[in-house]
Formats: structure tokens, C-alpha cells, sequence
């Protein structure tokens, strides 16, 4: 073999070694580049001034939690700012401080069994599964179940189990819980969600029609439930059985 063949050779592999170290490098950069949007979300959205998330385990969480993987490539550029994201089907994933507001105000324990109420992207799902022991979530829209599920598995969060259904009703199969998070807002508190809660057992959920919630806290205690406001929100309407029954 000539000389000038070996050193053809030898460029040819030296350009695809290049190319192969940029090619490669392209997803650490993006990864890194998304890990310090997590650890400015956190800094400036979270703990600043007026925000006031202090749970340690909640913090580390959400600089944890992959958000941009919730969403789609489209809008991964802005899956760390300071605002609500469209999923489709007229859904959305909810605003970093509220996640991190909901979840923290929920109490988590390492032990709990949790039931959420509109699954929609998984984003809370995935952050409640990395403090729960178990997560059962419902969502009404099939097609975001089953991407939500596909996306969790995915990433590796085997404690969480997904179910197309009206969230309603609950999950009176799995029941009882521990604490239920609800994501999405009907006009009053339903009843087969406050049945589902253990004694001592939490719930937060959002209430109101349109231009008119309030985020409510609700703990379950000798059989009765003692309620609290803790924020003006804006969630989508629950789209399931509107039932007559209510605790307000």
C-alpha cells in the first residue's frame, strides 16, 4: 500500500473521529445547557422574592426533573420559563411555581400513595414519583394518557401508573391515598375524591369556574374536612361528571 493511501486513510479517519466528537457532543451540550435552565428556574422562579418554595426536597426536584422532555421539541426552548406551555387538546403544562407551589403544599412523604387528577404532560407526576412511593394518575383525554405513559416509561419512573378515565371518580380500585393532587378544576370538591382519602390523609385542588379559582388545601380528619385557600389560580376546567354532590 502506498504512502499516499495510508495517508488518506489516516485523514479520512481523523475527519470521522472530528465528526464523530462534534456529532456526540451536540446532545451534552443541549444537556448541559438544559441542566443550568433547571438550576436558574429554580434560583429565579422558585425561592425568589414573592415565591418562597423552601422544601429542600421539592427544590431539588424540580432541578431534577427533565421538563423539557414534557413537552414538544418545538417548545423545549422555553419549557424552563416562567409560564404555562400548550400540550394539546386544549391542555396544558402548568407553570413551574405552581408545580413546585402544589407540590410542596401537598406535604410528601417517602411513604405515601398519591392520586393525581389530570395527568396531562406527566410533568407533575414525574416530580411527585420522585418523592412518593407510588403515583396513580388519571387523565380524560386518552391520546395524553398514553403519550404522558409513554413518556414516564421512557424516562425510567416505574412507580407511576397511568389510567385513561374520568378523574371524577377517582381511583377507588387503588384507594385509599395517602394525599390527592388534583390539575385541573371543577366547580366544587368531588365527592368520590374526598371518600378516597385515608383519615389524616391531604388533598389540593383548584376550584371555581373560569376567572374565578382558588387553589384550596383539604385534610381529612376524624371524618370531617377542614378546608383552606392558599392562592388565586387559573386551571382548565375538569371535563368529567359534574356531580351534584359537594364539599366546599
Amino acid at each position: 500500500m502506498s504512502r499516499l493511501v495510508v495517508a488518506g486513510i489516516l485523514l479520512v479517519s481523523v475527519v470521522l473521529l472530528l465528526q464523530g466528537n462534534h456529532f456526540s457532543g451536540e446532545p451534552l451540550a443541549a444537556e448541559a445547557d438544559f441542566t443550568e435552565a433547571r438550576a436558574r428556574m429554580v434560583r429565579e422562579q422558585l425561592v425568589a422574592p414573592g415565591r418562597g418554595i423552601t422544601n429542600p426536597r421539592v427544590l431539588a426536584v424540580m432541578a431534577k426533573v427533565p421538563r423539557h422532555e414534557f413537552v414538544s421539541v418545538g417548545l423545549r426552548a422555553q419549557a424552563y420559563g416562567d409560564h404555562a406551555l400548550p400540550i394539546g387538546y386544549e391542555q396544558t403544562i402548568s407553570q413551574p411555581f405552581i408545580v413546585a407551589f402544589m407540590t410542596e403544599k401537598l406535604d410528601p412523604k417517602p411513604t405515601d400513595r398519591v392520586l393525581e387528577i389530570g395527568t396531562g404532560s406527566g410533568y407533575q407526576a414525574a416530580v411527585l414519583a420522585e418523592l412518593v412511593n407510588q403515583v396513580y394518575t388519571v387523565e380524560i383525554v386518552e391520546p395524553l394518557a398514553r403519550r404522558a405513559e409513554a413518556n414516564l416509561k421512557r424516562l425510567g419512573y416505574t412507580n407511576v401508573t397511568v389510567k385513561a378515565g374520568d378523574g371524577y371518580k377517582g381511583w377507588p380500585e387503588a384507594a385509599p391515598f395517602d394525599a390527592v393532587i388534583v390539575t385541573c378544576a371543577p366547580d366544587h370538591v368531588p365527592r368520590p375524591l374526598v371518600d378516597q382519602l385515608k383519615e389524616g390523609g391531604r388533598m389540593i385542588i383548584p376550584v371555581g369556574g373560569v376567572g374565578a379559582q382558588e387553589l384550596y388545601i383539604l385534610r381529612k380528619t376524624a371524618g370531617t374536612v377542614v378546608t383552606h385557600a392558599v392562592l388565586p389560580v387559573r386551571f382548565v376546567p375538569m371535563t368529567g361528571k359534574k356531580g351534584a354532590d359537594a364539599t366546599r
